[in-house]
């Protein structure tokens, strides 16, 4: 399905073997499922798009998963970083503001029999204290800043991986 290409860099095959595994073209339009394997962003809807495959692999090999982590996720989209990580974790909370994406995320989701994955529909920047503190957290959308309170949610020990810059100019994965 994928171009061997999109994995230049990824040591960890067991990404590149989950990522075959996941059915992409479920997680973008109809009118997109030709294009779900090229290494693209892709229009989700709500102005919002899923990230190209090649980032998403790479910024999930940044949070060295060993399979016992609980993981946040900030900004679900789609849901298909988050079937990844689901896969990959022991437990993972995702966070998605838009009404749209987070009811279609957890439908895709449930209709590929993942479970150890919880929905809320909100600001991710404000993070998920009740279920805190994280191994991981993943941040799909690019802050101005590193959000404290998603800090202060992190174990001492923790990764957390974040584009970090301006919308529209570059940013720098942290």
């Amino acid at each position: 399905k994928f171009h061997k290409d999109i994995f230049y860099g990824i040591k960890d095959e067991k990404i590149i073997q989950v990522m075959g595994s996941i059915p992409r073209e479920l997680f973008v339009p109809d009118r997109l499922r030709d294009s779900a394997y090229l290494d693209n962003a892709l229009p989700i809807g709500f102005g919002q798009t899923i990230s190209q495959p090649s980032l998403v692999a790479y910024m999930t090999q940044l949070l060295k998963l060993t399979g016992d982590e609980k993981v946040l996720e900030i900004g679900t989209g789609s849901g298909y970083q988050t079937a990844l990580l689901a896969k990959l974790a022991k437990q993972v909370y995702t966070i998605e503001i838009v009404e749209g994406l987070y009811k279609k995320a957890k439908e895709t989701l449930r209709g590929l029999d993942i479970s150890n994955v919880e929905f809320k529909l909100g600001s991710g920047y404000q993070g998920w204290e009740e279920h805190a503190p994280f191994d991981r957290i993943i941040i799909t959308a690019a802050p101005p800043q590193i959000p404290s309170k998603l800090l202060k949610q992190l174990k001492d020990d923790g990764r957390m991986v974040v584009p970090v810059g301006p919308q529209h100019q570059t940013q720098v994965l942290k």
